[in-house]
């Protein structure tokens, strides 16, 4: 069976639109810009053919479409949400890492991460950013541009100057062996790499 579907970025962007009745707010959720998310949206009704919002003066309507789309779609991404947090990664502890959305997850050898580890269950949440790290719905973070934050430990990822990539644990348990283990594996990443333009290496450490 071959289901016809929007593109889901599009239906995310609806989705959190239409929840907050704000880009501004779902941008912040998505960790895009609230533009991104008004284009979505746009693509997305221009797909359909149905208006979905009303775009008033400093305020964003659902349409008598878009509140019937909106349960909906609501439903089923709770539903794919829940099928997923039932599926448990292989492995005795489960490691949950978050990551900045324009990260290239192709540069962290997460397959071979997984065979060298066997023991960590390695799950991936992009885009991510501190929100979800304090929430706990991660248990770390690779994040741009965030040196310093209290009550947390950050790690240089990428060498040189600039904004850069960090590793960002809680301290409390930024020791704990599996993050220790995931550390260690960006630390021993090789200097070239064919994906990756940069360096990838811990190589440095801010404590707060």
């Amino acid at each position: 069976m071959t289901y016809i579907l929007p593109p889901l970025n599009a239906l995310r962007a609806f989705e959190a639109a239409a929840r907050h009745l704000s880009f501004k707010l779902a941008a912040h959720e998505l960790h895009v810009t609230p533009a991104a998310v008004g284009q979505q949206v746009k693509s997305l009704e221009a797909r359909l053919g149905v208006r979905l919002f009303e775009r008033l003066h400093k305020q964003l309507v659902l349409t008598e479409a878009g509140q019937a789309y909106l349960p909906e779609i609501s439903g089923g991404f709770r539903r794919i949400a829940s099928a997923t947090a039932q599926l448990k990664p292989v492995g005795a502890v489960l490691l949950q890492l978050g990551v900045h959305g324009s990260f290239d997850l192709r540069r962290l050898g997460l397959a071979e991460f997984r065979s060298c580890h066997e023991e960590i269950g390695l799950r991936v949440l992009q885009p991510a950013g501190l929100a979800e790290l304090i929430e706990g719905k991660i248990d770390v973070l690779i994040a741009r541009g965030l040196s310093h934050h209290p009550g947390y430990r950050c790690d240089r990822v990428t060498e040189g100057s600039g904004l850069g990539d960090w590793l960002i644990a809680p301290a409390g348990t930024a020791d704990c062996p599996e993050i220790a283990s995931f550390r260690d594996w960006l630390r021993g990443l090789p200097a070239e790499n064919s994906l990756a333009p940069q360096r990838r290496r811990v190589v440095g450490i801010v404590r707060s």
